[in-house]
């Protein structure tokens, strides 16, 4: 753990959610976390096991009964000395048990996550099991949350260190081959497997990156935009995926000038739908400005729905993804499906293209269609099945970014016209890049395999 004045601090705060409440947590951390117990006259408890008494102030008037756990360090969240406190959630509770902590020299209240930092520092979790501890956290449909516990449970964290381990294997037999040459232990000029092994590993890595961003579409939301002339119908599709009155409906045509969003919960899947302004041409000042945020969100969404009304086929309004390579993928939609005459079609609902989903707000047919298009586009697979925990998928931007510059150092590494001096920076820039991810590698990792691999020293 760093050695700062940061962590040889012990650290206190209220683990639960916001008072009052039935059970309110109070977590304490730290080398002199064991006091805590004697500061409220509570008898040594036996590790990990609940021990209900009373906590008494210092002058032996009772506090509040509570049940007490005792996590002696390293086996414990944060690694170190850990005491809990389970009160009754009441301010009052609180504010006792707090005062009397905030008396002990070298205690102060946690940080915001400090708790977490701790437990990164001491080795108990690597920064993806942080960032899933917070996605669980944060979860608010199933999805999420089966996301989030898979990474907080390190299936992240396996897959990046399998991928970490291959490269401090082929760095250390390189070092080996500069450094070590003369011992017998020592294999042969490892040049001509170099390129075959970045080659691989780099593979592998692209295959993972080549995922739809689908975890991050389970993270953040699957970002749907409406988009369409005037009167399409957006504003009361959004009404009615929403099953309340989120925009103003009317026969006026541009009614809808800003863009309004909404989060939903389908299916498990969260689905962040934004209605905009119709698209048509206009010397209205006001208008135009709602027009170009349309365009501007619909450029940044991972999915546009563009609708058009059934009795006004090839209406659509879809932006050419030809001009622009990263337009989100467009799903048209024939809104007012109502209006087609049904002696026409023999009273059977019908579209009349393949490509499109007709919808009628009206008498509700085609939604389930729709919203089962929407869940087909933004979810997996199980996420507790064997293939997900063996392939998660990336979660944040941060991995995405440290992923692809691992690759391109992976290439380069590959690249066997180069000498093998510079193809050995590029495998470090490697794993340097998966470190980011995981937060840790450093000179001691390689030493280490170069030690114990090929029993140098010995």
């Amino acid at each position: 753990m760093a050695d700062t004045a940061l962590f040889r601090d012990t650290i206190f705060a209220l683990a639960s959610g916001a008072t009052p409440s039935g059970v309110a947590v109070v977590r304490i951390s730290g080398r002199d976390a064991a006091s805590a117990l004697e500061v409220f006259h509570v008898k040594q408890t036996v590790p990990r096991r609940a021990h209900l008494t009373v906590l008494s102030n210092s002058d032996g008037d009772p506090i509040d009964q509570a049940l007490v756990f005792w996590f002696p360090g390293p086996a414990s969240f944060t690694g170190e000395d850990v005491v809990e406190f389970h009160l009754h959630g009441s301010a009052a509770v609180l504010n006792a048990v707090f005062q009397q902590l905030g008396t002990l020299r070298n205690w102060r209240m946690a940080e915001p996550g400090e708790f977490a930092r701790r437990a990164f520092e001491n080795g108990k979790m690597d920064l993806t099991e942080i960032e899933g501890l917070g996605d669980l956290l944060a979860a608010q449909t199933e999805s999420q949350r089966r996301q989030a516990l898979s990474q907080y449970s390190g299936s992240l964290r396996t897959l990046y260190d399998s991928w970490r381990q291959s490269l401090l294997i082929l760095r250390a037999s390189v070092e080996a081959d500069f450094d070590f040459s003369d011992e017998e232990d020592v294999p042969g000029s490892v040049a001509e497997y170099v390129s075959e092994d970045a080659l691989s590993l780099a593979r592998q890595i692209e295959q993972h990156l080549n995922d739809g961003r689908r975890g991050e579409i389970i993270r953040n939301g699957l970002r749907v935009v409406l988009i369409g002339l005037p009167n399409a119908g957006k504003s009361s599709l959004l009404n009615a995926l929403a099953q309340k009155d989120v925009a103003i409906v009317t026969e006026i045509p541009g009614t809808t000038r800003d863009v309004l969003t909404v989060s939903l919960n389908l299916g498990d899947q969260l689905v962040i739908l934004s209605d905009t302004a119709g698209l048509r041409e206009s010397e209205d000042t006001i208008e135009q400005e709602g027009m170009r945020r349309a365009e501007e969100a619909a450029r940044q969404a991972d999915l546009v729905l563009s609708l058009c009304p059934a009795d006004q086929p090839g209406s659509h309004v879809v932006f050419d993804p030809e001009s622009d390579t990263n337009f989100p993928p467009v799903l048209k939609v024939r809104t007012k499906y109502d209006l087609i005459d049904t002696a026409r079609t023999g009273g059977t609902f019908e579209v009349e293209a393949a490509d499109e989903i007709g919808v009628s707000i009206k008498d509700g047919r085609g939604l389930d269609a729709l919203i089962a298009a929407l869940i087909r586009f933004g979810s997996v697979s199980d996420l507790t099945s064997g293939e997900n925990r063996n392939n998660p998928l990336i979660t944040r931007t941060r991995h995405r970014l440290a992923l692809q510059s691992c690759v391109e150092s992976l290439t380069q590494a590959g690249d066997d016209h180069l000498p093998l001096e510079i193809r050995v920076e590029y495998l470090r820039t490697a794993s340097d890049a998966l470190g980011q991810i995981l937060g840790r590698i450093d000179v001691e990792d390689i030493l280490g395999h170069i030690f114990s691999e090929f029993c140098i020293g010995k």
